[in-house]
């Protein structure tokens, strides 16, 4: 047997019939469609509880009554360290409760450690739940994934839409009927002459956040539509969907968003730089070029304007995000082992700046002055973790393609995909913090199932 495939032996099942768990599996799906439906919150006791909280909550249960009623246990290697991950965690946090100071404090702390907890109990439960599945099932949430961030995507393309010719407030209209309406509307940067200019969120609650969680299906689903075979019926609707979500990346005007895929197109480029001349990418591409470039030139004075702003660092949004990382030394000199306690960044920074409600706009900033060195080095452990699990796709689909399995033309790509989009998220989250999202605990149940699923392969005769 493969090296690959070792340590896998809790995963070694059949994958059970669809029929005993279908609850569980709708639950999964509806989870992972809304995961970055972040403008899908109702006020509940004095707090906002988003629909990804009820879905993500609710299958959790819904996977926990499905082994209980199985009285089965048994559970994959990648799921008892993901566990341990969990109490890792857990113990970090709980170790900072005794930074806080204020009552304040003590609420924001409580909520963050609910998120948390509800979060990474959806990670393990669905992990645990496609070591049990089939390949088509996982392309099938993978599926379900990228169509949530396609419907975001329309919404923010209409709400543009509606923006422009109007001035309307598509949020307004369309999530007061449903009582999800609290504030807001589409982002207003600013304006060229009487122009208003407009960037995309649709339903997230930041244009950066929306343009940072499009580097995931933008580069996982790109090596996958590379490698797929001439005539195959998903490579003009994977076109069309790349296409439109790199319209969308683009009207978001996310400086983190484009750099996080422009580092992912470069650790696409060692396998796949002759692809990327080709034909099959270049067309769509160009495409795109000249619908925008049509879209630009009905007002190229207001575009430049917009450009330049947007490509200057003398800006006093980049100035604020430099100077948030001036906050980490006094900090780290007063907490320096489990920080100021989860999530209360935007308390400390209110004490030393008075302005209130402002988060840290940087993910390694939130993990070092809310947990500390210690909870830094957690973090990087589970980074480690889930960089050696995706390279175990990428030899998976190496070793499937030595024995001539059709597979790796899909597994293979994935890999490679998965890398990309995590490394360019990593690096766009220098200046905002998205991994603390939803979406990124969906991403990293697609990283970390896929070795499970696919590695079945390597140890059929």
């Amino acid at each position: 047997m493969s090296a690959v495939a070792a340590g896998e032996a809790g995963a070694r099942s059949r994958p059970v019939a669809v029929s005993r768990t279908s609850l569980a599996d709708g639950l999964l799906f509806a989870a992972l469609f809304t995961i970055t439906f972040a403008k899908l919150r109702w006020s509940a006791g004095g707090a906002d509880v988003n629909i990804s909280d009820i879905t993500a909550a609710l299958y959790v249960l819904a996977f926990a009554w499905s082994r209980w009623e199985r009285a089965d246990a048994r559970a994959p290697r990648a799921v008892v360290v993901l566990l341990g991950f969990f109490a890792l965690f857990a113990l970090v946090y709980l170790a900072g409760y005794y930074s806080l100071l204020t009552t304040d404090d003590r609420a924001l702390y409580f909520k963050g450690l609910v998120k948390f907890a509800i979060h990474f109990a959806f990670l393990v439960a669905a992990v645990w739940h496609l070591a049990r599945r089939s390949e088509a099932f996982y392309w099938r949430m993978l599926g379900w994934f990228v169509a949530g961030l396609v419907v975001n995507g329309i919404y923010g393309i209409v709400q543009l839409l509606v923006a422009e010719g109007t001035g309307g407030n598509l949020d307004r209209t369309v999530l007061s009927a449903i009582g999800a309406y609290q504030r807001g509307g589409i982002n207003v940067f600013g304006a060229v002459g009487e122009s208003a200019v407009y960037r995309v969120n649709a339903l997230t609650l930041d244009p950066n956040h929306l343009g940072v969680m499009l580097i995931v299906p933008l580069l996982v689903l790109l090596p996958v539509y590379l490698r797929l075979e001439r005539g195959h019926r998903m490579r003009l609707p994977l076109a069309l969907v790349l296409a439109f979500l790199a319209l969308v990346e683009l009207a978001t005007l996310s400086r983190s968003g484009m750099l996080g895929i422009a580092v992912g197109l470069l650790v696409l480029a060692v396998p796949y730089r002759r692809t990327l001349l080709s034909a099959r990418f270049l067309v769509p591409l160009l495409a795109l070029v000249a619908i925008v470039a049509l879209i630009v030139a009905q007002r190229s004075n207001f575009f430049e304007t917009v450009f330049r702003a947007r490509t200057s660092l003398d800006g006093g949004s980049a100035r604020v995000r430099l100077e948030i990382y001036e906050l980490l030394k006094p900090v780290l000199d007063q907490h320096p082992a489990f920080g100021l306690g989860l999530n209360t960044f935007s308390s400390y920074y209110e004490f030393v700046t008075g302005r209130d409600n402002f988060g840290p706009h940087s993910y390694y900033v939130s993990v070092l002055t809310e947990t500390g060195l210690v909870g830094f080095v957690a973090f990087l452990a589970y980074l480690v973790y889930l960089f050696r699990r995706i390279g175990r796709v990428r030899r998976i689909g190496k070793a499937l393609a030595l024995r001539g399995d059709e597979a790796a033309r899909r597994v293979r790509p994935l890999g490679w995909g998965l890398t990309a989009a995590l490394a360019g998220t990593l690096v766009a989250n220098v200046f905002y913090l998205t991994m603390s999202f939803y979406y990124f605990f969906g991403f990293a149940v697609l990283a970390l199932a896929a070795p499970l699923v696919f590695g079945r392969r390597l140890e059929q005769r």
